[in-house]
Formats: structure tokens, C-alpha cells, sequence
């Protein structure tokens, strides 16, 4: 009877044993797949859609401004670049702690609980 048991749990492992390498294996091979025909088939669509996007801005005509000049341009990315660049104040990293004055509490006091009083 026990050599029926141990037969039967070893078949059981090797079935568990065969479904975990199976699934590991295919997850992988799919893996492979992916990456071997389905990343270039994306890059590719990719590369379509953003070259027709450049086709589209290219087509757009261009206005000149006279009156902006490269001055102006110059105050206007050094005023972001401020900006940008000045979020976090520069504070003292010097910490404070300051002791929190406890109340008294009979209530709360060990000495009347552990001690009788005669």
C-alpha cells in the first residue's frame, strides 16, 4: 500500500514537475517571438507615423516675426531657466527638537498600581 503512495506522489510531482518547465518554456519562447518579430514591426509602424507627422510640420509655412528678436528670446528662456531652477529654497539642514513637557497623571502612575498601601 505505501509503495502505491509513494508512486502515485512521485507520478504527481513529475506532472507539476512538467507543467511548471511547459509554462516557463512557452512564456520564454513567446518572449522570443516578441521580441524577434513583434518590436520591429512596432519601431517600424513607429518610424512611419512619426515621419508623416514631420511631413505634415514641414509643410506648415513659417511667420516671421521682425519684432522678436534674439534678445528677446535670450530673456525668455533665462527667465524659465529661473524658474525652473528655483523651486527648493536653500534652507538650513540644522534640526531642533524640542522636548514635549508631559502631564502628570495619577491615572497612569506605576507606583500606585504595584504598591499596597498599609
Amino acid at each position: 500500500m505505501n509503495l502505491i503512495l509513494s508512486i502515485n506522489r512521485i507520478s504527481e510531482g513529475y506532472l507539476i514537475l512538467t507543467t511548471g518547465l511547459s509554462i516557463v518554456f512557452s512564456a520564454l519562447l513567446l518572449l522570443v517571438l516578441f521580441f524577434k518579430y513583434g518590436l520591429p514591426l512596432l519601431l517600424y509602424s513607429y518610424k512611419m507615423i512619426t515621419k508623416k507627422r514631420v511631413a505634415q510640420i514641414e509643410k506648415q509655412p513659417v511667420n516671421n516675426n521682425e519684432e522678436f528678436t534674439g534678445e528677446i528670446a535670450a530673456a525668455i528662456s533665462t527667465a524659465i531657466h529661473l524658474y525652473l531652477n528655483d523651486n527648493h529654497d536653500n534652507e538650513n539642514a540644522v534640526l531642533t527638537i524640542k522636548q514635549a513637557r508631559k502631564m502628570y497623571s495619577p491615572w497612569s502612575s506605576k507606583f500606585y498600581t504595584v504598591h499596597s498601601r498599609l
